[in-house]
């Protein structure tokens, strides 16, 4: 599975982004698939997460009721909607597509889009 990350760019503080990640190759239905983002100087660290038909998502913390995670099969695509965006959520944004393990562990991801990034300016 390739994966192509879109939809990263420069935003306020308060504002919303559409992540995109779409994939080819294969179909993306039978994997779940995730976010990660790597901000400056830091590790990556897990963002949300859904299983492979939609009906779980799981969210960090620091954007649980901010983001939303969605997937379209028939576009092959798993989105990121963004909203109310901080500065602290600055970073490139990985999408990743895994077959088992854990959803909050990046070792457990198979594929990696090559990132988009996100800047909030204050």
């Amino acid at each position: 599975v390739q994966l192509q990350a879109s939809g990263g760019g420069l935003v306020q503080a308060g504002g919303s982004l559409r992540l995109s990640c779409a994939a080819s190759g294969r179909t993306l239905s039978t994997y779940a698939a995730g976010w990660f983002r790597q901000a400056p100087g830091k590790e990556r660290e897990f963002v949300a997460a859904i299983n492979w038909n939609g009906g779980s998502t799981y969210y960090a913390d620091s954007v649980k009721g901010r983001f939303t995670i969605s997937r379209d099969s028939a576009k092959n695509t798993v989105y990121l909607q963004m909203n109310s965006l901080k500065p602290e959520d600055t970073a490139v944004y990985y999408c990743g597509a895994r077959y088992s393990g854990s959803y909050y562990a990046i070792s457990d991801y198979r594929y990696w889009g090559q990132g988009t990034e996100v800047t909030v300016s204050s």
